[in-house]
C-alpha cells in the first residue's frame, strides 16, 4: 500500500523533472558565439531615450455631491430600505435569508437594520474613493449596481413571500 502511494507521487514528479531537463539541455545548446557577431551589433544601446511627454486630457471632474450622485444615493438608500422591509417580513413569516453576509445579521431586526445601513454607507464610501481617484464612471457604477441588486432582492422577496 505504501509503495503504491509513494510511486503515485514520485512518478509524475520524475516525469516533470525529466521534461524540464530535456528542455534545459536544448535551451543551453542554442548559445551563439560572440565571435560570429558583427562588431557593430555588439555596441550597447543607450539605456535612456528622450521622448516627448504625453499630456493626457483632463478627466471631466465634478463635485461629489452633484445632482446625479445625490439622485443615485437616494435611490440606492430607498431600494436598500425596501430590501430591509421585504427581508424582515419574509424572515418573520418563516422565510430564509439567501445572502450569506446578510444571514449573519438576520437574527434580529436591529442586526438586519445595521446590515442595510452599513450597505448604504459602504456605497457612498466606495463611490467617494472612486471619485477622489478620478474613476468617475466607477463612482456612479457602485450606486447603479447596488440599486439593481437591491431591486432584484426586493422582487425575489415579493415573489417568494410566505
Amino acid at each position: 500500500m505504501l509503495t503504491n502511494w509513494l510511486g503515485a507521487i514520485l512518478k509524475p514528479k520524475a516525469a516533470v523533472l525529466l521534461v524540464i531537463r530535456v528542455f534545459a539541455d536544448r535551451a543551453l545548446a542554442q548559445q551563439v558565439s560572440f565571435a560570429l557577431l558583427q562588431p557593430a551589433s555588439i555596441e550597447p544601446n543607450p539605456m535612456v531615450k528622450s521622448v516627448e511627454p504625453v499630456t493626457l486630457p483632463e478627466a471631466p471632474s465634478h463635485r461629489f455631491w452633484d445632482r446625479e450622485n445625490t439622485f443615485l444615493f437616494a435611490t440606492s438608500a430607498a431600494f436598500s430600505t425596501a430590501d430591509f422591509i421585504a427581508t424582515r417580513n419574509n424572515l418573520r413569516n418563516g422565510g430564509q435569508e439567501l445572502n450569506p453576509v446578510t444571514r449573519v445579521f438576520s437574527g434580529s431586526t436591529a442586526g438586519l437594520a445595521v446590515n442595510f445601513a452599513g450597505e448604504a454607507v459602504g456605497v457612498v464610501g466606495l463611490s467617494y474613493i472612486f471619485h477622489k481617484t478620478g474613476h468617475h464612471k466607477l463612482e456612479r457604477a457602485v450606486s447603479i449596481l447596488n440599486i439593481g441588486s437591491s431591486a432584484s432582492a426586493v422582487a425575489f422577496d415579493v415573489v417568494h413571500h410566505h
